[in-house]
């Protein structure tokens, strides 16, 4: 069986969720204010955090695997090290904060990912002090394992973003099916006044949910499936989050300014897909962006 097979076999342990589900409402308990979470969740600037903060302890650690190879280089590599332990720890944070707001199967591969990465902070941490006593070889020793160790858990932090799609804009997928077409939504009358409202446009084999909301005689025009796990926009509804209308999933409360779709408020870190929107004889037309055709 291949790891990828291992990993959904992991996924599929319901078993893990009496120990998951309890650090799940710690961590949201922890990381409050919604202010503090939006922050670890990337939402002010419309990608996820994680990612990026991630390549500061990956970098310095590899980085200190290679001049550690290198005796004279070795005091630089220990400095690398506690740069790395530094960074790890904002990272973690971010990551636990999207952890926390993820699917089932994304939970379950996260918190195996979560120890191994603990563990192999835990492995540096034991480093610095060993070569701190002037035991270098031990420090060596337990940076190559922890390196082993955080670079395994790279592979399931991998399969959790491209196989479990955690993190990627589900938006965005949808939008991808759309036609690039002008789509008739139908009569401006026909929507109601301030609320999201279901629309269908042509896909290649099937229709595409579209959230429209009517504001007066303008008409803002999302792809229906929210960007952050695909909850059925239109079923939402329209708040005023940060002094910015923002049509606000039924799921999860992420929130995206109705002018522009990015986000306002999280666990959605992507924009939401917005469409163009003309009137044409007091019937709403709607067709993707150019960049998305």
């Amino acid at each position: 069986m291949s790891l990828m097979g291992i990993l959904d076999r992991v996924a599929d342990v319901d078993a893990f969720d009496k120990v998951i589900e309890p650090a799940r409402r710690a961590v949201n308990a922890a990381l409050r204010p919604q202010s503090v979470k939006d922050l670890l969740h990337g939402t002010w600037l419309g990608h996820a955090l994680h990612p990026v903060l991630v390549q500061v302890p990956v970098g310095s650690w590899i980085s200190a695997g290679l001049l550690d190879a290198i005796p004279p280089m070795r005091p630089a590599a220990t400095v690398l090290i506690g740069t790395g332990v530094a960074a790890a720890v904002p990272a973690s944070l971010s990551g636990a904060a999207d952890w926390s707001e993820q699917d089932t199967g994304v939970r379950r591969l996260g918190a195996l990912h979560a120890v191994a990465n603990s563990a192999a902070l835990g492995l540096y941490v034991g480093s610095l002090v060993a070569r701190g006593k002037g035991r270098g070889t031990l420090g060596r020793v337990l940076s190559y394992a922890g390196l082993g160790l955080a670079t395994g858990s790279a592979a399931i932090g991998g399969h959790m973003s491209y196989a479990q799609s955690s993190g990627a804009s589900h938006s965005a997928t949808a939008a991808r099916a759309l036609t690039s077409d002008w789509i008739d939504l139908g009569p401006l009358d026909d929507l109601p006044e301030g609320r999201p409202a279901l629309r269908t446009g042509k896909g290649g084999s099937v229709a595409v949910p579209l959230a429209a909301v009517r504001r007066g005689t303008k008409v803002d025009v999302f792809i229906g499936a929210c960007s952050h796990l695909a909850g059925p926009l239109y079923e939402g509804g329209v708040e005023d989050v940060r002094g910015r209308e923002c049509l606000v999933c039924p799921w999860h409360g992420s929130a995206f300014d109705l002018d522009s779709g990015s986000p306002r408020r999280g666990p959605a870190a992507n924009p939401q897909e917005k469409l163009e929107v003309r009137m044409e004889a007091g019937r709403v037309m709607a067709r993707l962006p150019a960049r998305n055709r």
